[in-house]
């Protein structure tokens, strides 16, 4: 709806991973190239965290969507409640390894026959495994077993764990000393701050031929980035409902009051309960990073300096657009 509104190609902000609009944030850009590396490298275990909805299987999907798929064998899993055993059954299944009715020791030899496989094919296997904070200590020191398969001294397997924040207490863990020792590069995705959450925005808008139809005004973006904790998932969420807001409204501009209002129809809605959802704040008062404390739908000015004649005819200006909407409304 909000697509043929605003004349754009497409929806920028989709929920579900899309590598085509992998955008490069500092933190996004520095696991990318522990990623790179790790490639490079051909061996040993590669660990990106990051809360839910931070960006990890974009991530990868960008780093898989550029390398030559000649090379390559890959396989991408997202994980439950997995003991040893089924991990040798999720690899196996993975790569199409057939795997019914047969026990262990047997189910590792075609795994490694497979990797030899394709290690005499000259092409590389890589295995992405995500939410892995959900397998347990013997379901990972299964993957670490896997990658004493070797050929020419390097390993026929290599491994990206994709985990939440819990996953670091877990690679911490005692009983973790040997799977440690595997991992060659470790990266946490950072929440965005407001200066990337705005680049983050106008770069998928841009992405499906955006022409500054609606402007987003700077107070908006302050507090998109208040509201999502700069989480790309939450900000997509925001975004998408924001669009689709201005376009029933037929708004041409999106300001911090537009912000406000959709984000308490999220709220009344008990959205915040969801993983996409925007986290729940306390509406009475809250610090927009430009220093403004917002209660509610009016403003308090910080502690400082008095604010100048422009600042109060900005907030009049945005009054009298307040009112301007609310007459056509009605």
């Amino acid at each position: 709806m909000y697509a043929e509104h605003y004349n754009l190609s497409g929806r920028p902000f989709q929920l579900s991973p899309d590598h085509r609009f992998f955008y490069r944030s500092r933190s996004h850009n520095k696991a990318l190239a522990y990623l790179s590396f790790g490639l490079n490298e051909r061996e040993g275990f590669i660990v990106i965290t990051g809360d839910v909805g931070a960006g990890k299987t974009t991530l990868v999907g960008h780093l898989m969507s550029q390398i030559n798929r000649e090379h390559y064998v890959s396989a991408n899993v997202v994980t439950t409640q997995l003991e040893a055993d089924d991990a040798l059954r999720m690899v196996a299944s993975a790569f199409g390894i057939d795997f019914e009715e047969r026990n262990k020791a047997t189910l590792l030899r075609r795994i490694e026959r497979f990797l030899l496989d394709q290690h005499e094919l000259g092409k590389h296997v890589l295995l992405v495994v995500d939410e892995a904070q959900n397998m347990s200590p013997s379901a990972l020191e299964e993957l670490r077993m896997l990658s004493n398969f070797q050929a020419d001294g390097k390993s026929l397997i290599q491994c990206f764990l994709l985990g939440q924040p819990q996953f670091r207490a877990i690679m911490a863990h005692p009983a973790m000393e040997q799977l440690r020792q595997r991992v060659i590069a470790s990266c946490h995705l950072e929440p965005m701050d407001v200066e990337e959450t705005r680049s983050y925005i106008e770069h998928r808008l841009r992405m499906v031929g955006w022409d500054n139809n609606p402007v987003f005004t700077d107070d908006a973006f302050d507090m998109i980035q208040v509201h999502s904790g700069g989480v790309p998932r939450r900000i997509n969420t925001l975004c998408g409902r924001l669009l689709l807001y201005g376009s029933l409204e037929n708004l041409d501009e999106i300001d911090g009051d537009v912000v406000f209002e959709v984000v308490s129809e999220l709220a009344d809605e008990g959205t915040q309960h969801s993983s996409t959802a925007i986290p729940e704040t306390d509406f009475e008062e809250i610090m927009l990073p430009s220093g403004r404390i917002v209660k509610g739908l009016t403003e308090s000015m910080p502690s400082g300096p008095w604010p100048s004649v422009q600042s109060y005819s900005d907030a009049l200006s945005s009054l009298d657009r307040r009112v301007s909407r609310l007459k056509k409304v009605g």
